[in-house]
């Protein structure tokens, strides 16, 4: 009996850890199948998003309406899109859905101009040539008035160039036309802001750090006074506006923020990435890098002043802008002053695009589109003269994209988080 007894138990526990290792080889073939399920449902997600973002670049999306996708009556997925602007570029947000699987992605959005068609400078036909002095060089495609371009004399100084245009050449005309959306945005930028019903206002006097994602409402500084940005730290969906005057001072951290005010003061040695956009005046002070993909904006009709301090945006020697720069506004033909000014040792990384007048004696690598070039002198004024500049597209590098004329391709500019 003791013998059955212990062949009994013996019986019993071999189908005991039979069944349990057959449980557990039944749950891990489940567990694999659901990881691979899931798997499955994240790749296609991703897959989801970003059909998402290429319909944003490649279809007509109306701003600031969120769009749903059809995925062909498929009712455990959903894709939906939304287009709007921030500062001058678009942003285009995607959201996917598989199931318990959720994903999105955020990008700034601009126009990718490619190929020989791309030009490096684009002077508007105002009847007057193009007249080069001193070491200047224009590298590329020069769209130019009927006038032509010629070689001129700026205190003693004549043109030294073996050629005129390092390129092909083509006649100009009227300035290309930015996108009628972007203008538009940019018009009622002041008070969008200050209007929408999902804007959160914060306060700088607490909190030294704000961080806000793309996926978060607004975050807005708002002052009707002076605003000084100084140990601080300011990172994603924000927005800093005063109705007077912003400084930026070397100690602020600044990483894709917008910065509204009729007067915007960026100091010596600031690093960052912003979008600046003011009425009067913008100041970029010496030893300043602005990164891509940052703007500078200046938004006003010309008035003759009786000041010193004419509306205009000015870069001082040894600062670096990559991005955009845009001077908006009718002008006028007693206009003798630059409403963009920049020194002989800054650099602009992208475009410019100015209506007005544009006293350009640094580098661009990039784009230039004007109205009109203009030299101060030893008291004298020189109207379409370029002096020791130098633009060259081709330094650009193929990603860059930059602002938004009509009927333009799209590209990312860059990924938001």
């Amino acid at each position: 009996m003791k013998l059955k007894a212990g062949a009994l138990q013996l019986v019993t526990f071999v189908v005991v850890v039979i069944a349990l290792l057959l449980s557990a080889f039944i749950l891990l073939i489940h567990i694999h199948q659901q990881f691979r399920i899931k798997s499955n449902h994240t790749i296609e997600t991703v897959s989801l998003v970003n059909k998402g973002i290429k319909a944003v670049l490649q279809e007509d999306i109306a701003l600031e309406d969120t769009v749903a996708v059809s995925l062909y009556d498929e009712d455990y997925k959903s894709l939906n899109i939304h287009r709007s602007f921030w500062g001058i570029y678009e942003k285009a947000h995607a959201k996917a859905k598989i199931k318990h699987t959720k994903l999105s992605k955020v990008a700034l959005i601009g126009n990718r101009i490619t190929g020989l068609d791309a030009p490096t400078l684009y002077l508007k036909d105002n009847n007057k040539p193009l007249v080069l002095v001193g070491h200047t060089k224009i590298n590329g495609k020069a769209s130019l008035p009927k006038r032509g371009v010629k070689s001129g004399n700026i205190a003693g100084q004549s043109y030294y160039g073996e050629h005129y245009i390092y390129g092909s050449t083509s006649l100009s005309g009227e300035l290309p036309k930015l996108n009628h959306e972007l203008l538009n945005y940019l018009k009622n930028l002041k008070q969008r802001d200050l209007n929408a019903k999902k804007t959160e206002y914060i306060n700088l006097k607490g909190n030294k750090v704000f961080k806000n994602t793309f996926e978060n409402p607004l975050q807005l500084v708002y002052s009707p006074s002076d605003i000084v940005l100084a140990e601080v730290s300011m990172i994603g969906h924000l927005v800093i506006q005063s109705e007077t005057k912003i400084t930026v001072n070397e100690t602020a951290k600044l990483n894709d923020v917008l910065l509204i005010a009729p007067v915007i003061e960026i100091t010596s040695n600031v690093t960052g990435a912003l979008q600046a956009f003011a009425t009067e005046r913008i100041d970029v002070a010496k030893d300043v890098s602005l990164t891509y993909p940052s703007a500078l904006v200046l938004q006003q009709d010309y008035e003759k002043e009786q000041t010193d301090k004419a509306k205009a945006i000015f870069i001082d020697d040894d600062s670096k802008i990559s991005g955009q720069i845009l001077v908006l506004g009718q002008t006028q033909p007693d206009n003798y002053e630059a409403q963009l000014k920049i020194n002989a040792n800054a650099m602009v990384e992208g475009m410019i695009y100015c209506e007005q007048n544009l006293e350009l004696r640094g580098t661009v690598y990039g784009s230039v589109y004007t109205n009109n070039f203009i030299i101060k002198e030893r008291g004298s004024i020189y109207q379409n003269h370029l002096f020791n500049a130098f633009v060259d597209r081709s330094e650009l590098t193929s990603k860059f994209v930059s602002l938004g004329f009509e009927n333009s391709k799209k590209g990312i500019a860059k990924w938001l988080y």
